[in-house]
């Protein structure tokens, strides 16, 4: 709102349109220098003045009642907000609009179908697929919270070849008794021996890929192992889901679209786009210099690809989507250029909508975690032990505390998917137990906290909440917290926009960084003619808080 304001005044001023002006605005990085900047130094060549002198003629001729300053400094035009007015402003609008604060109408309403999670079955649930996870739920509620339709799809990878070498181990290695007591852990030992008995045997290849192909021509035997898997995965996948509070609407995987792809296949032969290539089905791609698309293989198995198109082409008939996005790690980058030009060349011009969203590693010892040699950090124990953690913690510090095991749950998951969310989206970063769990500093139960504290100050004082008014002098020394909660809807905005969930985790922290310094300094519950609009400024900061933290698939406790 003020920012527009700010782009109008220039524009008038400088005979150029508001949308071209508004671009060129800047946040100040210092409180100081006033709340919005407008940088001189392009103008210079145009008007044959220097950055400075523009920005003084500028400054001297704007003025408007919801800045309190207009300056020039250096080259910059520099716009102040007059803090008691917006101040109120923003406090009235969160006061009323609660959760709903930042809102927008942008989706209107149209479907987003976003392709997240997806482990492979008969494998542990890995801290290498919180990724995908975290940042997909979280991309999933920004959308909601801009209103388009989101529906989450957890395409469990529950198909391929790495099933024909499991079920081959399991014949030769496996016994019943321990797997049927202990599924999932003897199952990944016997995937982890396939791995390295086959680096000494290769006749252990051809007949891990000889029971795949059994398991696509529907022997029996095969089928009824792979369903044994699968269930007991997704029964396992379930409660890890739980606990993170992460939901699907599909989990319609890899398997489902076995009896879908002959027509796909046959839809690419009608239009001459297959190719024989050593004699496996290729759809080329040269015109784009990318190496082609493999549909079939030599011996006839179907191909990762061949299933994806499958199930974009399903999506849109399903769902209708206006965008479908991936989020999977950027080690797949080429598959999902690859995926879009297959689908443009067959003539989908929705294939414009569907977006990879890829993200970083996380590292063990600076390398990828391999579930092949069974180098893995499974993420139900890392889950558990920072819930155990933050239960000693709350025992020690607030032993009487209602709810302490549902509090240390909340914290102990949130300290996980802080630590997560927290780094940019495509940067890798190496696993830390310690650092993960550590409750000061820029982590998840640091934000709690500190919404935990400004609950207590509200339970404490609420009978003297005042209004959204506030005054001049209470304005000023919450302008820190003000400033950024007039930034909300921008910051939920960009997140949105850039698919990047880190923007919220770096704004819930500097929030209540900025909080935590008004606490140090303010005495926020002295009764005065003050203590009303002091509350009314901790309420605004407890409720985007909440929000922040609810779009990052947090929770708030009100008590820590």
């Amino acid at each position: 709102m003020y920012k527009s304001t700010a782009a109008e005044l220039l524009a008038k001023a400088l005979n150029k349109s508001a949308e071209e002006t508004i671009k060129q605005i800047e946040r100040p990085k210092q409180l100081q220098h006033g709340d919005y900047a407008f940088p001189c130094f392009a103008l210079a060549k145009e008007k044959r003045q220097s950055p400075q002198s523009i920005a003084a003629e500028l400054a001297a001729e704007l003025s408007h009642e919801e800045f309190s300053a207009i300056t020039a400094v250096g080259g910059y035009v520099n716009f102040t907000l007059d803090k008691k007015l917006a101040g109120s402003s923003v406090l009235k609008d969160i006061l009323q609009q609660r959760a709903a604060y930042g809102n927008t109408a942008i989706g209107q309403g149209q479907t987003v179908t976003i392709d997240l999670s997806s482990p492979n079955i008969a494998k542990p649930f890995s801290m290498g697929h919180l990724r995908s996870t975290v940042i997909g739920n979280s991309i999933s509620l920004l959308l909601e919270k801009q209103g388009y339709d989101v529906v989450r799809i957890n395409h469990v990878g529950d198909w391929g070849t790495q099933f024909g070498k499991l079920i081959c181990a399991y014949e030769k290695w496996g016994e019943e008794e321990k797997v049927r007591a202990n599924t999932i852990p003897e199952l990944l030992k016997l995937y982890v021996r396939f791995h390295e008995e086959a680096a000494q045997d290769e006749q252990l290849e051809q007949e891990g890929r000889d029971w795949f192909r059994k398991l696509e021509q529907g022997d029996a035997y095969a089928n009824k192992l792979w369903r044994w898997f699968r269930d007991v995965s997704m029964e396992e996948f379930g409660r890890v889901y739980e606990l993170m509070g992460v939901h699907f609407d599909s989990d319609a995987g890899e398997a489902f679209y076995n009896d879908k792809m002959e027509r796909v296949v046959k839809e690419l032969e009608q239009k001459n786009l297959l190719s024989l290539s050593e004699g496996a089905q290729v759809v080329r791609l040269d015109e784009f210099d990318l190496p082609p698309s493999l549909i079939k293989k030599k011996d006839g198995a179907t191909l990762y690809a061949t299933r994806d198109l499958t199930a974009a082409i399903y999506r849109k008939e399903t769902y209708k989507f206006s965008k479908s996005l991936y989020v999977v790690g950027h080690e797949q980058s080429l598959h999902f250029q690859q995926l879009k030009l297959v689908l443009e060349k067959m003539g989908y011009a929705w294939s414009d909508g569907i977006t990879h969203i890829p993200f970083g590693m996380v590292l063990q010892d600076g390398k990828k975690m391999s579930t092949r040699k069974g180098k893995l950090v499974l993420l139900d124990k890392v889950l558990e032990q920072a819930i155990q953690l933050a239960a000693a913690n709350i025992a020690e510090k607030n032993p009487n505390l209602a709810d302490k095991e549902e509090v240390a749950r909340q914290v102990g998951v949130g300290a996980v998917l802080f630590h997560d969310l927290k780094h940019e989206r495509i940067h890798d970063f190496e696993f830390s137990l310690e650092d993960m769990l550590r409750v000061e500093g820029e982590t998840g139960p640091y934000v709690q906290y500190t919404h935990a504290r400004a609950s207590t100050l509200l339970s404490k004082g609420g009978k003297n909440q005042g209004g959204p008014e506030v005054d001049g002098e209470t304005a000023a020394a919450a302008w820190p917290m003000l400033s950024l909660l007039l930034q909300f809807p921008d910051a939920v905005n960009n997140a949105a926009i850039n698919y990047d969930p880190s923007r919220i985790a770096k704004y819930v922290i500097d929030l209540a960084q900025a909080f935590n310094s008004y606490y140090g300094k303010v005495r926020i519950l002295e009764e005065d003619e003050k203590i009303g609009a002091r509350l009314t400024v901790v309420a605004a900061v407890a409720s985007v808080l909440e929000e922040g933290l609810r779009l990052l698939g947090i929770r708030a406790p009100r008590q820590m």
